[in-house]
């Protein structure tokens, strides 16, 4: 199950006519009674339509009913009428579910630069409140309602100490997040106040989402919600709902790098030795964003040259004479020098599919991963075709 599994949440997909084919396109995540309610959004500064006005909604009280998501529009790059139809769609949820506008999220996905379908969307609310459910099949059709070029749904759900959490997510291209990663949308019955809900919030993004960089492009549309019913009746501790919600958005993280647009494999790029957290995931990214970095990833080419070429690139303050490599476990350089290694043993490992990089900085005691993939043709053909 997914967003319906925690006690006090409703959620349906159905298909509006946004997308061709007759998919779903919209979905409804409801709450029975005013939840607790955080949310991050894009640092991008093209956000969309919908990031300012959930900016805002969410801004204006510690309390949440609803959030909404079309796909297949991402209501980005549409100026004053973008935002008075982001504003729209919440009316038309309020009006749905017996709540205020500023009660509703709004969250919307797809190709930018192009109007939503005013009408279509607010027929599609309607239609998705009229068969909200709390099982297993109305939270899925939720998830597959958000997709837009993901090939599967995703969701989780996790188990606490008399409390669960449970979300959804999209993403599969342009993602390189500082806030989240794409769309989710995360639901819990445990009892938490606003304030502990938007530290954990904050804290579980930074384990998880903040960790993935699939392609360099930071959408224009990333927002990460969470409401918290209570219906459990169970208040965690802090630290205990931290961990849960910290594993299902790791859990949603996973699944979204396996589904990559065109990847075939999932790299993880460990950078240990660095002097802060922060230093070590802008190292990592860095790494990441490298178009040569990643085409070498494809190639299962151990090019730990390509590695530091990029992060001497970048903005990252380090010394190249304590730049160390190891690709899968097999150190292939150490302080900024070539070591000998099995060649063949290696390219062998690295050829049956994913694997890990270590990067150490030799700089101090901070160690964060970065979730990449590979740079392929299938990615680049699949971006290269108008959407």
């Amino acid at each position: 199950m997914s967003v319906t599994r925690p006690v006090g949440f409703r959620a349906a997909g159905v298909a509006a006519g946004i997308k061709e084919g007759g998919a779903r396109d919209v979905a409804l995540v409801v709450a029975d009674e005013p939840a607790a309610v955080a949310a991050m959004f894009t640092v991008n500064r093209a956000a969309a339509a919908p990031v300012t006005i959930s900016r805002a909604h969410v801004a204006a009280g510690p309390t949440g009913r609803a959030v909404v998501v079309n796909s297949g529009c991402a209501n980005a790059g549409t100026g004053e009428r973008g935002l008075a139809a982001a504003e729209a769609m919440a009316a038309a949820v309020a009006d749905a579910v017996g709540c205020e506008p500023t009660d509703v999220v709004v969250c919307s996905t797809g190709p930018i630069g192009t109007y939503l379908p005013e009408d279509r969307i607010a027929e599609g609310i309607r239609s998705a409140a009229a068969v909200l459910g709390d099982d297993e099949a109305s939270g899925v059709a939720a998830a597959e309602a958000i997709m837009t070029t993901d090939t599967v749904p995703k969701t989780t759900v996790v188990v606490g100490d008399g409390f669960v959490v449970g979300g959804m997510a999209k993403g599969a291209g342009m993602v390189r997040p500082d806030m989240a990663t794409m769309l989710a949308v995360l639901t819990t019955d445990a009892v938490v106040d606003p304030e502990v809900l938007d530290e954990a919030l904050r804290t579980a993004v930074d384990r998880s989402f903040h960790a993935l960089d699939i392609d360099g492009c930071a959408s224009t549309n990333d927002t990460v919600a969470v409401l918290a019913s209570g219906g459990s009746g169970i208040r965690p501790d802090p630290v205990e709902f931290i961990g849960a919600l910290t594993a299902a958005c790791v859990h949603l993280e996973e699944q979204l790098a396996a589904d990559a647009e065109g990847a075939s494999r999932v790299v993880v790029i460990e950078v240990t030795g660095a002097p802060d957290d922060a230093t070590a995931r802008e190292a990592g990214r860095a790494m990441a964003d490298s178009a040569l970095v990643r085409s070498a990833f494809y190639g299962g080419d151990p090019n730990w040259g390509r590695l530091l070429g990029a992060l001497g690139a970048s903005p990252v303050e380090f010394d190249p004479t304590r730049f160390s490599v190891w690709f899968a476990g097999v150190q292939v350089a150490a302080d900024g020098e070539p070591v000998a290694y099995d060649e063949t043993a290696l390219l062998e490992v690295l050829a049956g599919g994913n694997f890990d990089v270590r990067v150490d900085l030799g700089a101090g005691t901070a160690a964060v991963p970065v979730i990449t993939t590979d740079l392929t043709p299938d990615y680049v053909r699949f971006n290269g075709e108008r959407s």
